[in-house]
């Protein structure tokens, strides 16, 4: 895995997988992030304030605890917000989505429960003194723009892309073994990070040079019969056989995937 030198605004981060194909990632820049957390903040300021509304009466009775009352909670909500959302939305909170961000392992794929914890969790030292200035200062000399929840997650904040699939996932649709539950039914069983190689290898195999595309789909081909229990049709090659798998993984022919990552999004 390598990281080439970036600047304010934007940089990339290369992962190279075991059999030596580049995917490239658009790292969110600083602006674009500070922007996100703005309205992570407002929301999160809101779902405080509608629950200190809700302990109202107990403030009252208890006028000395009102405010330790309220840093605890909008803390607690603070942290839950994050931790919740990240994990559940593949890396991305409202701001986030709205920015066109998301936080991937960086490895190129998707994070759970322990990086989002791990990334939230530090973001108190990450304000010192305040407004980030730790984070934002850590993330620009940092060369994946991490700050110290990232680095301590091992994770990054990258800009998601939009891709249409391939005509060739949907000529695919013709193939036999796309009408056979046995094919279909093994194929959605894949993990997560199984669905987001084969996806992102199918979406981006325009990008990548002849000899990186047959190594790469050589690899996938065999590993997608061991995966799936299932041997690769003679007639298909490993390229072929790959976007099959790829094909049965998208709802309907035309539709959008979204690619943040790497073997993503």
């Amino acid at each position: 895995m390598t990281d080439t030198p970036d600047t304010l605004l934007d940089g990339t981060h290369t992962v190279l997988t075991p059999e030596y194909v580049e995917f490239r990632f658009t790292l969110a820049g600083i602006y674009s992030r500070f922007l996100a957390w703005l309205l992570d903040t407002l929301i999160v300021m809101v779902g405080t304030g509608a629950i200190l509304s809700g302990l109202s009466m107990a403030m009252m009775v208890f006028p000395g605890f009102a405010s330790a009352l309220g840093f605890v909670i909008y803390f607690l909500v603070d942290w839950g917000y994050g931790i919740a959302l990240e994990t559940a939305w593949s890396g991305r909170t409202v701001g986030k989505r709205v920015m066109g961000l998301r936080v991937i392992q960086r490895s190129g794929v998707r994070i759970g429960f322990y990086h989002a914890a791990l990334r939230n969790l530090a973001r108190p030292v990450d304000r010192l003194p305040f407004l980030y200035l730790v984070g934002g200062v850590t993330a620009l000399l940092s060369g994946s723009h991490q700050r110290l929840g990232d680095m301590l997650a091992g994770t990054i904040v990258v800009r998601e892309r939009r891709l249409k699939a391939p005509s060739a996932i949907g000529a695919a649709a013709g193939e036999g073994l796309l009408a056979d539950p046995l094919f279909v039914s093994r194929v959605k069983r894949l993990s997560a990070e199984a669905r987001e190689l084969v996806l992102s290898a199918a979406l981006r195999r325009e990008e990548l040079r002849m000899e990186a595309r047959l190594r790469l789909f050589s690899a996938l081909g065999t590993k997608l019969q061991e995966l799936l229990a299932m041997e690769k049709p003679a007639h298909l090659s490993d390229e072929k056989w790959t976007l099959l798998v790829a094909a049965a993984l998208i709802p309907a022919p035309g539709a959008r995937t979204s690619t943040g990552a790497r073997a993503v999004a």
